[in-house]
């Protein structure tokens, strides 16, 4: 069976490259050149923990190609995965364009052929609910006949940045949409090899497998804002969300996942995907108010390291220095799209201060965005010196066990505002460290 997967972003590079390491020949198209010849050589094009060995291998033992001919792939591919971008739009709706015109494409270079095969589509890209049906009237408009020429399936992918490869790999769950049992026998082929382990491969209806992406990245986000609201009031009454969310996680109803508090989500999905299920609900009549609570809670924690900044240096903040600590919107990636970090840099320098950043691996993507509006470390240590403070975005492990007499040298004061928890209050207070973190007892020793 040949696949071929349209669009090599995050989602469309990881599924060619997973599925080419499991033995499938793989087609990957980009409209972009020089991506394409930069893939080519067995080069990623994103960070993503463990993917540039899967991708040499398959480049080097000829199971994945790449390509910018968009035919070439239609004629060769049994299966096609459009994992094409949905960029969310000034009201938060998605931006199907994308997936639309190469939807429409395909019809018209298929209906051209003087012999017709069945294919499958299959939408990858994660996508507003009636997706499915918009895809298959574009295809239909050229005279091809679902259920005969083609069908079209919804197949969401659940992918963690920084463990992307390891989810697709051995994923929780696979969630098929499609009304075709063809169709549905296929993907079951196409995914068995990765749910050995005895993890399902839910069928459903198109609609449903498109809701229920939406609704797992909603609800999932939800968590990270409420425990976000927890901390913040553990603040006002003297708790330590620390204690607190321990006790809340060893319930099994809740569990521990996503009860980490800090500067609140960020990424592609969570806050393009509940912006849009939000619009979704606004569009049918029904208001959506937990997700429209999601959403106000985390604007406002991105604003909490700027905030507590100002309250110690002043609102003015011209003529001082800051370090920062993580670009990325998490750890083990470079993806600073709606990264908390870049507000928490943005709002710095708006207030008049200089920011030297480190981030092992964000600081070219923060570069294209920020350009020269703030400064860049070669090093962690680096960033430090001379600084009137250090501010922590991003959780990265090397973060996690700094060199304390290196950090003393470094800063022009021993302050450290940590936006994601990294240190325990009290061992940092004993090494004569200001430290403020989430929800946690701020240990102040000295005054600015």
């Amino acid at each position: 069976m040949h696949l071929a997967v349209i669009g090599t972003g995050y989602v469309g590079l990881v599924t060619g490259t997973c599925f080419a390491d499991t033995g499938f020949r793989v087609t990957c198209v980009d409209i972009d050149e020089e991506k394409v010849r930069t893939l080519r050589t067995g080069t990623p094009t994103i960070y993503e923990a463990g993917l540039e060995g899967l991708l040499q291998r398959s480049v080097r033992e000829h199971r994945l190609t790449f390509t910018t001919s968009l035919p070439d792939a239609a004629e060769m591919a049994d299966v096609l995965f459009l994992a094409l971008p949905t960029p969310p739009g000034a009201d938060g709706s998605a931006d199907l364009s994308y997936v639309l015109k190469v939807a429409d494409d395909l019809g018209e270079y298929w209906a051209a052929q003087a012999t017709r095969r069945y294919r499958v589509v299959v939408n990858k890209s994660t996508v507003p609910v009636g997706t499915a049906d918009r895809v298959r009237a574009a295809l239909e408009k050229h005279g091809l006949v679902a259920g005969e020429d083609f069908d079209v399936v919804s197949n969401p992918e659940f992918l963690r940045e920084g463990v992307a490869v390891t989810d697709f790999m051995k994923p929780e769950r696979v969630v098929v949409g499609t009304s075709s049992e063809r169709a549905a026998e296929i993907m079951r082929s196409i995914y068995e090899p990765f749910v050995r382990q005895g993890n399902p491969i839910l069928i459903m209806d198109e609609r449903s497998s498109e809701m229920t992406k939406y609704a797992a990245n909603s609800f999932l986000a939800m968590k990270v804002s409420f425990i976000n609201e927890v901390a913040n009031l553990c603040e006002y009454l003297g708790a330590n969300v620390d204690e607190v969310r321990v006790g809340m996680g060893l319930d099994s109803r809740i569990g521990n996942k996503f009860l980490y508090p800090g500067l609140g989500f960020g990424g592609s999905c969570f806050p393009k995907d509940v912006q849009a299920l939000k619009l979704t609900s606004d569009q049918m009549g029904y208001h959506f108010e937990s997700l429209e609570a999601v959403l106000n809670v985390n604007k406002r924690q991105h604003d909490k390291l700027p905030g507590w900044v100002s309250d110690r240096f002043g609102a003015d903040l011209s003529g001082h220095t800051f370090a920062v600590w993580g670009l990325a919107f998490k750890a083990k990636t470079d993806d600073i799209r709606e990264s908390p970090a870049i507000s928490v840099v943005k709002a710095l320098v708006a207030r008049g201060a200089r920011v030297v950043a480190f981030d092992p691996e964000a600081i070219e993507t923060t570069r294209r965005e920020l350009g020269d509006a703030i400064e860049y470390a070669e090093g962690m240590y680096e960033a430090l010196e001379g600084a009137d403070a250090l501010v922590i975005c991003t959780e990265w492990h090397e973060f996690r066990r700094p060199d304390w007499d290196r950090m003393a040298e470094g800063l022009k004061n021993k302050i450290i505002f940590d936006g994601r928890n990294l240190y325990k209050p009290q061992k940092v207070a004993d090494l004569g460290f200001d430290y403020l973190s989430v929800g946690r007892p701020h240990m102040i020793k000295e005054t600015a």
